[in-house]
């Protein structure tokens, strides 16, 4: 008893000295200006609060700089846990004066197990079960069971009790299996926490056969250094443009930097074995370009009617706001997706003191703040047997405009003037909002550019920085009709066999190096495929001649499936138009349905300042690389989320420059005058000579 009162008076008089140190911390009277974003306190109550950290505030204040993992020594999973992050939070009262807080790191105790002993219960024709007794009711919020023969996989239903006649149901459905072909094992169950001295498990025999009595089953205890699950988030997705046999999908964050762990996937369907990749932009050599973050084998196996997935990516934790998730489905369909979550790392909490329930704002979204230091500090080894009343959060506001907090004042928004008569083209850029803008180069501006020659001007003539990104996602470009041609002269090309010849036309010459992609309605088939260009020697005494750019061999043997489409990898040619060819044996012709290109894809990325106009100029051969003082600040361009532009179709051809235009009209001007110069010369001449007649 002695002992109790003791300890308490110690946590009252650590808290009574907290009390006068964070009293003259609040007499600080701080900078309040310049954050972007901030947020109402609700405190619980007057004294200790503990408050949570949200999404919202991970994804608008300083992100944490460190992810630390820690493996328990009954578990093998491992925890991760966020460190060194919000360095710009700062809470104030009404009277804006700073409130001290501390972040306050998750407790990492070992969870303790209680074994039980194993009691046999009365089997059904399609269930069986045991029953656990703890040997007294208590806290418990998890199961495991151990020593049960693999490989099995089944549904269960958990329930608990008190006194072995009334029950709780703690796990409706829940699906426990240890299958060792797959290297995958689930032998525990989560609930809520309560307190029980009895654990039922009803197994599901439906589908398959008894499983024998577990060696042991023990139940987790409930204790104050528990951690709670870590927090999951939904994400938005979309499919994108992709190859066969390829899904891709952009995933978009609540926020760049977050303490991502893993990317969760749901999905409808039955067996599933596919390898998923997720990746984002990452800046080498002054362009973004894709970097894995985490790669895994989706698994998903259905027993008759119980299923068991492993539909998790581990990933490290990423810098953008935006992800691609690559599944290679091989000759299956697409999978069908109901939902994606993003799992944070185990996160702190925020400890503070309030006098009342009156509410306290704070202040976030200031990248340039360092960590505060407050005298709080003094009682953090103090904090964990202090009852603390649950605070909350109001709505998040946005102070500043987005521009302002994307750039600072010494980013340059614009670049050195530059001379565009001597550009071979331009293209007018869409309108889009200010700030960070994204604009996906279409298979016009590919033809007709190296890419070193990329320049986006302003109407003041003066350039605007940015960053090209590489991205793995294809452009697809629809293909007219194949035109089946003639058997034309034998050439250099052999005439045996009964080919069938198609006209292929691109839609610009000198395209980057691409994948043709052709498709079939044919089911079972077997065919030589080519592709060849027409080239002109360097001798015009010399006949044209032709040169095989691609071929393979396209087969599909099952009448019941569609073929797969056909892949061919074809380099940058100089012309519009190439000739396709199909040995087609002794068979009728190949019906060959589409085709189309798969180009390479780059995006610009670049800051709008306001909604000015803005023009792409490009094609000068002779130019290099442009080298703007934007590459040393690029990391604030892959950090935020970037609004995709593209040019319309009715803008798909590509706009002279003004030099351009103006050179063809003076060109015209100048025929025309000369046209009715020699007219009047003409009739002059005519005049003299009549009358030298006369």
């Amino acid at each position: 008893m002695r002992l109790q009162s003791g300890k308490a008076g110690t946590i009252c008089l650590v808290f009574f000295l907290s009390q006068v140190l964070s009293g003259h911390g609040q007499s600080r009277q701080p900078q309040i200006e310049g954050f972007r974003y901030e947020r109402v306190v609700m405190p619980g109550g007057p004294g200790p609060n503990r408050l949570e950290i949200d999404v919202p505030l991970l994804a608008a204040a300083s992100p944490f700089q460190q992810l630390t993992s820690q493996t328990t020594a009954d578990s093998q999973e491992k925890m991760i846990i966020a460190r060194g992050g919000l360095s710009d939070l700062r809470i104030y009262d009404s009277a804006n004066r700073e409130v001290p807080y501390l972040l306050v790191a998750p407790q990492t105790r070992e969870p303790r197990w209680s074994e039980g002993q194993v009691l046999p219960v009365a089997a059904t024709n399609k269930t069986s079960g045991f029953e656990t007794d703890l040997g007294r009711p208590l806290p418990v919020d998890g199961l495991r069971l151990s020593g049960i023969p693999a490989p099995f996989l089944k549904r269960v239903r958990l329930e608990g009790s008190g006194d072995r006649s009334h029950w709780t149901v703690l796990v409706q459905e829940g699906t426990l299996f240890d299958l060792s072909t797959e290297k995958l094992k689930q032998l525990e169950l989560d609930f809520e926490p309560g307190e029980y001295r009895y654990l039922r498990i009803t197994w599901d025999d439906s589908a398959s056969a008894r499983l024998p009595l577990p060696a042991s089953v023990s139940a987790r205890l409930v204790s104050p250094g528990t951690l709670p699950p870590p927090l999951r988030v939904p994400l938005q997705f979309e499919r994108r443009a992709s190859e066969p046999g390829v899904s891709r999908y952009q995933l978009r964050l609540p926020g760049a930097r977050l303490p991502i762990t893993a990317i969760e996937l749901i999905a409808a369907g039955a067996n599933v074995l596919r390898k998923a990749r997720v990746t984002e932009g990452r800046i080498s050599q002054r362009e973004v370009v894709p970097e894995t973050l985490g790669f895994a084998t989706l698994w998903h196996s259905v027993h008759a009617t119980t299923a068991a997935a492993e539909l998790r990516i581990p990933i490290t934790a990423p810098q953008e706001a935006q992800l691609e998730l690559t599944i290679t489905d091989g000759d299956n369909p697409p999978l069908d997706f109901t939902g994606m979550t993003a799992v944070l790392a185990y996160l702190p909490w925020i400890y503070f003191e309030s006098r009342g329930k009156e509410p306290l704002t704070a202040r976030f979204g200031r990248p340039d703040l360092a960590a505060p230091q407050y005298d709080l500090e003094a009682m953090r080894d103090a904090i964990s047997e202090v009852r603390t009343a649950k605070a909350s959060w109001g709505d998040l506001r946005e102070m500043k405009p987005v521009v302002e907090s994307q750039v600072s004042s010494t980013m340059p928004l614009a670049g050195a003037p530059i001379d565009t008569s001597s550009f071979r083209f331009s293209r007018k850029i869409p309108r889009s909002k200010p700030g960070l803008n994204a604009l996906l180069l279409d298979a016009e501006v590919l033809a007709h550019t190296n890419l070193s020659d990329l320049r986006i001007v302003g109407a003041d003539g003066r350039q605007i920085p940015y960053l090209l990104e590489r991205q793995e996602e294809p452009v697809p470009v629809n293909l007219p009709a194949l035109e089946k041609i003639p058997r034309p002269a034998a050439g250099n090309e052999s005439a045996t066999g009964s080919p069938s010849y198609y006209r292929l036309r691109l839609p610009y010459a000198n395209l980057p190096a691409a994948r043709l992609v052709l498709t079939t309605s044919a089911r079972v088939f077997r065919r030589d495929v080519r592709i060849l260009i027409e080239k002109n020697p360097a001798d015009e005494r010399q006949e044209r001649w032709t040169e095989r750019i691609a071929e393979a061999t396209w087969i599909h043997s099952n009448p019941e499936t569609p073929a797969p489409p056909l892949i061919l990898q074809i380099p940058s040619l100089q012309t519009a138009e190439a000739r396709l060819v199909v040995e087609e044996g002794d068979n009728i012709a190949l019906p060959i349905e589409s085709a189309g290109l798969l180009l390479p894809s780059y995006r610009m990325r670049f800051i709008r300042e306001t909604d000015a106009d803005l023009r792409l100029y490009y094609g000068r051969s002779d130019l290099s690389a442009p080298r703007y003082d934007l590459a040393l600040l690029a990391p604030r361009l892959t950090g935020e989320a970037a609004e995709e532009i593209s040019f319309s179709p009715e803008n798909s051809e590509s706009a002279q420059t003004e030099a351009q235009a103006l050179q063809t009209k003076f060109f015209w001007i100048i025929l025309v005058a000369a046209v009715i110069a020699l007219f009047a010369l003409i009739a002059r001449l005519l005049k003299k000579g009549a009358a030298s007649n006369v």
